[in-house]
C-alpha cells in the first residue's frame, strides 16, 4: 500500500506567476549590464589615456582615437544595428553584440601597437552600439506597459553608474595592474551579461511565410558617411573650428540631403520619414538632443571652474564632479516610478521646468557661495534630467510597433550620442571664448565663462521646453464638435 505523498508548501511550490516573474528580473538584469558596459567603456578609457600614450609610444594628439573611435563607432552604427535587430531578431543580434564587445574587450588588451588598439575600439563600439540600440527595445515585449517607466528608469541608472565608476575603477586598474586591466574588467562582466540574456531574454518570434525584410544599404552607407562626418567636425579640434571643420560640416549637410533623397525614393527605407511627422516622437528626438547638449557642458565647464575659478585642487574637484552621476545614480528608478505613476508627459515636464531653473541658476552664480553653490544647482540639474530621460524614453516608446522598437530605441540613442558631441564643441568654444585664454584666465574670467556657457544652455532648454508643448499639444487628438460635456 503506497503511503500518501505529503503535500508541497505553497512557498516551495514554482507557480506560473513566480515564473515569469523570476524571467523577468533575470530579463533585466541582462538589459541592465548591457546598458552599463557601453557606458563604463566610455568613462573607463578616459583615465588611461596618459599611460597608453607612455606604453605605445605616441603622441596625445594621436592616443585621443582610442576614445574617438569607440564614440564614433557607436554613433554611426547605432540606428541600423536597431534596424536590423527589428530584421533579425533582437534576442539573436544582441547575443552577438554581446560576444563582440567582449572579444574585443580583450583585444584591446592584448594590442601591441596604438592603431591596433583603435581597430580593436572601433570593434568595440560596435558591439557597444549593438548593446545600447537594442536594450530600451526589449523593454516593451518583457515589461508590462503599466510598468514600463520604471524599467526606463532603472536602465537609466545603470547608464550613470557606468559613467561614474568608469573613471574610479579605471584609476585603481591601472594602479594595481596596468592599463590593459581597463579592457580585460569588461570581458567576465559580458559574459554574465551574455549568459543572462541567453537564459532570459524572450525568443524571436519569426513568421515562417513572411517575405524576407529588405535591408536599405544605399540608406544606411549615406546615414553612417553623414554622421561620421557630423561627428568630427564636432570632436577635431577640440572646440576650436578651422576649414576642416567646415568642410566635414558641409559634407554632413551634402550627406543628410541625399539621404532624404534616397529614403523618399527606397522601397524599404531604413527610416520611414512620415515616422518623424509623429509629434511624441519628433519631439522627443530634438529635446533629447537639446538636454544631452547641456548635459555636456557640466562636463566640459565644471573642472574649468571649481579648479580655476574657485581655486580647488584636483583630489576636490574630482569630489565634486561626482556629485552629478551619484545622483543620477540614486534618481534613475524613483524617476521611472513617478513616471508610471503620474505619467510620462507630465513628468517629461517637470523635468526639463527643473533643468530650466538649474541652468539659470548656474547662469547667475556667485562666486562667493563656493562649493555648495555649484553642487545644489548641479544636484538639481541632474535629477532634473534623470526624470526626463525616463519619462522621455517611455513616452516614445510607449506605442511603437514591435517590429519598429529596435530602430526607435536606436534613434533615441543617437539623438543623445549627437547632443553629447555637440555640447563637447559648441558649449566648450562659448566658454573658450567667454574666459579668453584658458590657459592663463584669472579666476573672474572662469566665472564668466561658466556663467555665459549656462545662460545659453538655459536658453537651449527653454527651446526644449517649447518643442515639448507643442508635440504634447498636436499629439491630443481634436475634440468632436458635436460632444457634449
Amino acid at each position: 500500500m503506497n503511503s500518501p505523498s505529503k503535500p508541497v508548501p505553497p512557498s516551495q511550490r514554482a507557480t506560473p506567476a513566480t515564473a515569469a516573474a523570476m524571467r523577468v528580473r533575470g530579463a533585466l538584469a541582462s538589459l541592465s549590464l548591457s546598458m552599463l558596459l557601453p557606458a563604463l567603456g566610455t568613462s573607463i578609457a578616459n583615465v588611461g589615456l596618459p599611460d597608453m600614450a607612455k606604453a605605445l609610444r605616441a603622441p596625445f594628439q594621436d592616443v585621443q582615437w582610442i576614445v574617438l573611435a569607440y564614440l564614433l563607432a557607436i554613433t554611426v552604427l547605432i540606428v541600423s544595428v536597431g534596424r536590423l535587430g527589428d530584421m533579425l531578431g533582437r534576442r539573436r543580434l544582441l547575443l552577438a553584440g554581446i560576444s563582440l564587445f567582449a572579444i574585443a574587450s580583450a583585444l584591446c588588451a592584448l594590442a601591441p601597437t596604438l592603431w591596433l588598439l583603435v581597430a580593436a575600439r572601433a570593434l568595440q563600439g560596435l558591439g557597444a552600439s549593438v548593446m545600447m540600440a537594442l536594450t530600451m527595445a526589449f523593454v516593451g515585449s518583457i515589461v508590462p506597459k503599466a510598468k514600463s517607466g520604471s524599467a526606463m528608469g532603472l536602465l537609466g541608472t545603470m547608464s550613470a553608474i557606468g559613467t561614474m565608476l568608469g573613471p574610479a575603477v579605471g584609476g585603481l586598474l591601472i594602479a594595481s595592474f596596468g592599463w590593459q586591466a581597463i579592457f580585460l574588467v569588461n570581458v567576465p562582466l559580458a559574459l554574465i551579461a551574455l549568459l543572462l540574456a541567453w537564459r532570459f531574454l524572450p525568443p524571436d518570434l519569426r513568421d515562417a511565410h513572411a517575405k524576407r525584410p529588405v535591408f536599405d544599404h544605399r540608406g544606411t552607407l549615406l546615414l553612417a558617411l553623414t554622421l561620421a562626418a557630423y561627428a568630427l567636425a564636432m570632436t577635431l579640434g577640440r572646440g576650436h573650428f578651422g576649414m576642416r571643420n567646415v568642410a566635414l560640416l558641409l559634407a554632413a549637410s551634402v550627406g543628410g540631403a541625399l539621404f532624404v533623397y534616397v529614403e523618399l525614393k527606397a522601397p524599404a527605407p531604413l527610416i520611414r520619414l512620415a515616422m518623424l511627422r509623429a509629434p511624441v516622437l519628433s519631439a522627443g528626438l530634438a529635446t533629447s538632443m537639446l538636454v544631452s547638449t547641456v548635459m555636456m557642458s557640466t562636463l566640459v565647464v565644471g573642472p574649468f571652474y571649481l579648479a580655476r575659478g574657485l581655486g580647488l585642487s584636483m583630489a576636490v574637484t574630482g569630489m565634486v564632479l561626482a556629485a552629478g552621476p551619484l545622483v543620477a545614480a540614486f534618481c534613475g528608478v524613483p524617476s521611472g516610478w513617478l513616471v508610471d505613476r503620474y505619467g510620462a508627459q507630465r513628468m517629461g515636464g517637470a523635468g526639463l521646468c527643473g533643468a530650466a531653473g538649474a541652468c539659470l541658476a548656474l547662469s547667475l552664480l556667485p562666486a562667493s557661495l563656493g562649493i555648495p553653490g555649484y553642487v545644489a544647482p548641479i544636484m538639481l540639474l541632474t535629477a532634473s534630467y534623470a526624470l526626463f530621460q525616463a519619462a522621455n524614453n517611455t513616452a516614445v516608446m510607449g506605442d511603437i510597433a514591435a517590429d519598429q522598437r529596435g530602430l526607435i530605441s536606436g534613434m533615441l540613442n543617437l539623438s543623445r550620442n549627437l547632443g553629447l558631441v555637440t555640447g563637447a564643441s559648441v558649449m566648450g568654444a562659448i566658454f573658450a571664448a567667454s574666459a579668453s585664454d584658458i590657459a592663463s584666465a584669472q579666476p573672474a574670467a572662469m566665472i564668466r565663462g561658466m556663467h555665459a556657457t549656462f545662460a545659453v544652455a538655459s536658453a537651449l532648454i527653454f527651446a526644449a521646453l517649447a518643442i515639448f508643448a507643442l508635440g504634447r499639444t498636436m499629439a491630443k487628438p481634436p475634440t468632436p464638435s458635436g460632444d457634449t460635456a
